[in-house]
């Protein structure tokens, strides 16, 4: 196989829509990191706005998400976060805010424009930091990740692949719950309300799903045995996940983007 048909192949298990699909996971985390980091240790909240609102840009232009993906999170995630922010300035100490415009007074308290300034600039640089983590979230496979750990940053094989394993059980417990109940269901068991009805109800879930993970769990055991898995020091990929010159690029562009926007702010 020449070289070209390598790199066409290299991106063969995630053939999804979306120019950052196509970067190494590694850069995305890597251009992304230097402005998590910054907004928190910073308390800047246009910095968030700034950094949140460039991370937008890039899930909408390039991440290939769905409507319903997108509407969740630059619509009913923004609007969740200000009620958090307005709730989150109650618990703000009177003594900080002491002399700011009161907005609402109920007796001796009073709801002050810095507390709210407050509590809605700190759910704002978290916003910012859950949306820049979605740019490299949202567009890469846990194969992929695993992949580029292991063949840029030299991660052993059974390290990566192990715990790639240990995070896919937990939709295979969602399915199996998903099976025990509509089986409960069926029989008319565990239809009772209150308390003690529900207690009794997720102890009849526990068993069976309790057995059906010690099944799974050797059924993996088995085939990673059978694939000699841990056997050699090294093993072969069918896929490459290069690092290119766009990768490099995209790196030093979000490292740029942080420094300007810190230097412009501060």
């Amino acid at each position: 196989m020449s070289a070209a048909t390598a790199v066409a192949h290299a991106w063969a298990v995630d053939a999804r829509p979306g120019v950052l699909r196509r970067l190494n996971p590694l850069a995305k985390v890597a251009a992304t990191l230097p402005a998590m980091v910054l907004l928190v240790v910073w308390h800047e909240p246009a910095a968030a706005a700034v950094l949140a609102g460039a991370a937008a840009v890039l899930l909408l232009v390039g991440g290939g998400l769905g409507a319903r993906v997108l509407a969740g999170l630059l619509v009913a995630a923004p609007l969740g976060a200000l009620v958090v922010g307005v709730t989150l300035g109650l618990w703000v100490a009177p003594a900080t805010t002491a002399g700011s415009p009161v907005l609402v007074q109920l007796g001796s308290w009073g709801y002050t424009q810095a507390a709210l300034a407050e509590g809605v600039g700190t759910v704002a640089r978290l916003y910012a930091v859950v949306l820049l983590s979605c740019v490299g979230g949202l567009t890469t496979t846990g194969p992929d990740l695993v992949r580029a750990t292991q063949q840029q940053l030299r991660v052993p094989y059974r390290i990566g692949w192990t715990a790639l394993a240990a995070f896919r059980f937990v939709p295979r417990f969602g399915h199996e719950l998903a099976v025990i109940r509509a089986a409960h269901r069926v029989r008319g068991t565990g239809t009772g309300t209150g308390p003690v009805a529900d207690l009794r109800r997720y102890v009849g879930y526990a068993v069976p799903l309790l057995a059906g993970a010690l099944r799974h769990a050797e059924r993996v055991a088995l085939a990673m045995d059978a694939r000699a898995f841990g056997a050699h020091p090294t093993r072969t990929e069918r896929y490459r996940v290069p690092w290119r010159g766009r990768d490099t690029a995209v790196v030093a562009v979000g490292c740029a983007a942080t420094l300007a926007t810190w230097l412009l702010l501060r």
